[in-house]
């Protein structure tokens, strides 16, 4: 049996992989402070309540058992966030991580699996996004990111330490059968934002409506949680079946505006979306899309929920049933 350490795994991607690696057959430990991941999301038995920042802590996690690899999730996530708050982004997602890499070597762990994002590209030049394009961040979240990946880059010259960064695109949807969802506090994501707006009456703000885009709104590759969390698995075999590290985008290809996710929501709910138009918010780019063919030729990998309909469909079932 192999054991996996995943920090952050009692959040929204992160909890979805650790219901995965369950499933597949693996042991399972999570890390998780709770400052933004719900205890209920993760067995009792399989939570150690820990910040990254406590190195001494983890080491000694990390030398309790033969673990093969770590999963690393643990981030705040929220670009508007990072941009009135970026001191909070950098100790967290830069500091918390080197702890964590510390750990790590003291340990003698030598393979990982970093959360990443496309927010590393900024605004791109051109789309499909390849994973050679510069990295080039406009926000302090996707900085942090950027800064932890090249961090990788120097330990696995110099330490050893093998990683695959995932750059996520937009995470989405809940597994059906797993009571798992989007329970971010507060909400960001765009399409419990929406689903909320139908259940409460009270319209939502769409950013912006004057694009270069068909219908003027912002469009963005909709990739659903469960496949991310599969991604994960496949990186994870990878590195333990020897592979060297890599950085792949996670994404689907495929690019949908607000405006399109609007109207797949109400296709799926049966009601009108109430919402009104707002400016732009700083930052957004107007078409960001995945190239994933690297990981789908490297790894193996292929989206399972290709229709937005379903994506739609999976995060309303979860909103139901809550």
């Amino acid at each position: 049996m192999k054991h996996i350490l995943v920090t952050g795994g009692a959040g929204y991607i992160g909890a979805h992989t650790v219901h995965l690696l369950l499933r597949r057959g693996y042991e399972v430990t999570v890390v998780d402070d709770l400052s933004r991941g719900h205890r209920h999301n993760v067995a009792p038995d399989r939570l150690r309540i820990l910040p990254l920042a406590d190195t001494d802590r983890l080491t000694e996690l990390l030398r309790s058992k033969p673990f093969e690899a770590v999963v690393h999730f643990a981030a705040y996530i929220a670009v508007g966030e990072s941009s009135r708050e970026p001191e909070m982004y950098f100790t967290n997602n830069v500091s918390g991580s080197l702890s964590l890499f510390t750990a790590m070597a003291r340990a003698q762990v030598s393979r990982l699996v970093f959360s990443s994002t496309a927010a590393v590209y900024g605004t791109p030049a051109r789309v499909p996004i390849t994973e050679d394009m510069p990295i080039q961040p406009v926000s302090p979240y996707g900085d942090s990111k950027a800064m932890v990946e090249k961090i990788l880059g120097w330990l696995d010259q110099r330490r050893g330490l093998r990683s695959i960064s995932l750059r996520y695109f937009n995470a989405c949807g809940a597994e059906p059968d797993s009571g798992l969802g989007e329970e971010h506090d507060p909400e960001t994501h765009l399409i419990p934002l929406l689903l909320r707006a139908v259940e409460t009456g009270h319209p939502i703000t769409l950013f912006g409506d004057d694009y270069a885009t068909p219908d003027g709104t912002c469009i963005r590759d909709y990739i659903h949680v469960s496949d991310l969390a599969e991604a994960h698995i496949l990186a994870l075999e990878h590195l333990i079946g020897g592979g060297a590290s890599h950085a792949f985008n996670a994404g689907t290809g495929t690019g949908h505006s607000v405006l399109e996710v609007l109207r797949a929501v109400e296709q799926v709910t049966g009601e009108k979306v109430p919402h009104t138009m707002g400016p732009r918010r700083a930052g957004d780019a107007a078409v960001l899309v995945a190239d994933s063919n690297k990981l789908q030729s490297t790894l193996g990998w292929k989206p399972r929920y290709t229709d937005l309909r379903d994506i739609v469909r999976t995060a309303f079932e979860f909103k139901r049933k809550r």
